[in-house]
């Protein structure tokens, strides 16, 4: 089966747009969401409308598609609160009966990783800011219990495909919507895709050939979305891929 896995849309129906129609090209046989669906200075609304009609497989819930339900509005961060205030009660009831994990055929999927949403499973943020990949022994060990060759994670925005030692193959699409943020959790760092692409993979869950499509699209939209709601920092991260921290 060649399935399609996408992530981390955050709100950009542009890039969404173009990524479902490029899936439509490449013959495969279901998509996967990986979560994070809606959260960002955009189009929530559309986006809702897009996946809606998609025939996705299945979905699974991000950290941030979980802040949109359990948090106050008052209470959530801007990318939040933008986006709760452009979603209907039936997507965020929809949101409610997402699963945290999942298995789609042979494969295992989860946000970020099988039982936290909120961390990243194959890259480390060090002291000093620099995100790197994590230590293999560390990223191996996460995967204790799950006995499915192929795991499916995202969160990072970092697209990866990982053999690991146990002889499963991790892979992380990286981001529809949003090629470079910032964070200050563990410590402030940026993680940075280095272009304004949306970003996939398709992968044979038979072979496990994995194949990592960047997709160009319009950014102006985009980018005057981010800049109406005050944030720089999404707008430059849109138009180019990089950000500072």
């Amino acid at each position: 089966m060649r399935l399609a896995a996408i992530a981390d849309v955050h709100g950009n129906a542009d890039a969404l747009a173009a990524t479902l129609g490029h899936i439509r090209t490449q013959g495969c046989d279901a998509i996967v969401n990986l979560g994070d669906c809606f959260s960002g200075p955009l189009d929530a609304a559309r986006t809702a409308d897009l996946l809606a009609g998609a025939d996705i497989a299945v979905t699974v819930r991000g950290n941030h598609d979980r802040y949109l339900i359990e948090q106050r509005p008052e209470d959530m961060g801007l990318s939040d609160r933008v986006a709760f205030d452009q979603l209907g009660r039936h997507t965020l009831d929809w949101i409610r009966t997402l699963p945290t994990a999942a298995v789609y055929g042979d494969v295992f999927l989860c946000h970020a990783t099988p039982d936290k949403d909120d961390i990243y499973w194959t890259e480390q943020v060090l002291p000093d800011g620099t995100v790197c990949r994590a230590p293999l022994h560390q990223i191996a060990s996460r995967t204790s219990g799950i006995t499915h060759q192929l795991i499916l994670c995202a969160h990072s925005h970092l697209p990866r495909a990982l053999r690991l030692y146990t002889g499963q193959l991790l892979v992380n699409p990286g981001s529809v919507g949003c090629p470079a943020y910032t964070d200050d959790l563990p410590v402030p760092h940026a993680v940075c895709a280095g272009s304004p692409h949306a970003r996939y993979a398709v992968v044979d869950t038979v072979t496990q050939h994995t194949t990592f499509h960047l997709v160009s699209y319009d950014t102006t939209a985009a980018v005057a979305r981010a800049v109406a709601e005050n944030r720089p920092d999404w707008a430059q991260g849109l138009a180019t891929g990089w950000i500072t921290a």
